[in-house]
């Protein structure tokens, strides 16, 4: 059984789970970083010396740190009917385009919003930060916005992997920035995604901390 190391309130870690519950892997996530702390103890820095979530470790000792790369392994070794992976090279390098550009792009985007409003005190928010963040976030995903009126979703006409980090990264950003431009095209795809059963277990059943 897989091990998926990391708290479930992080947004890398709910990648790793949303990819497992997907290919309805059997696994056990245990609490890391975060309240829970650990992930700065020698044991933890010796799986990954980054100190970082998640960790992904398999029962031959094989150990997996950046979500991303995470995702992309656990489909490769055990999709085999094409529930995540593309099998199209072209729409796999499209999946992993989207990917990194969660990373590149909307995850700093956000962050200020994030931070600001879900893990600083009212009293001590930097509105002006929060600001910016929510319309750089929107800015981002105009440009998705823009990707799926050409296609259903990220990479093509079917759900990919390609699809997992910046949906994450959409459930934050229809909460965080609430006077959101339209953008019907994101809208009818975020639909699409949240109706997932790994989606709802894993990312929309857990409250931003």
């Amino acid at each position: 059984m897989i091990k998926i190391w990391g708290r479930k309130t992080s947004s890398n870690v709910q990648k790793a789970m949303w990819a497992v519950g997907e290919l309805k892997l059997e696994h056990e996530r245990i609490d890391v970083g975060g309240p829970f702390g650990k992930n700065k103890e020698p044991a933890y820095l010796a799986m990954n010396p980054n100190g970082l979530v998640p960790t992904l470790e398999e029962e031959d000792g094989f150990l997996l740190w950046e979500s991303n790369s995470v995702v992309r392994y656990l489909a490769g070794k055990h999709d085999k009917s094409g529930v995540l992976e593309p099998k199209d090279p072209k729409q796999r390098a499209l999946a992993s385009q989207w990917m990194d550009w969660q990373l590149s792009v909307v995850g700093p985007a956000i962050f200020h919003a994030f931070w600001g409003l879900i893990r600083t005190a009212p009293e001590k928010r930097d509105m002006a930060a929060i600001k910016t963040s929510q319309e750089k976030t929107t800015d981002a995903m105009r440009i998705l916005d823009a990707q799926l009126g050409k296609t259903q979703y990220v990479a093509g006409s079917a759900f990919s992997y390609g699809d997992i980090p910046v949906g994450i990264m959409c459930y934050r950003f229809v909460q965080l920035v609430p006077g959101r431009p339209p953008m019907p095209n994101l809208d009818r795809w975020y639909g699409a995604i949240s109706s997932c059963q790994a989606f709802k277990d894993h990312v929309g059943s857990v409250p931003l901390s």
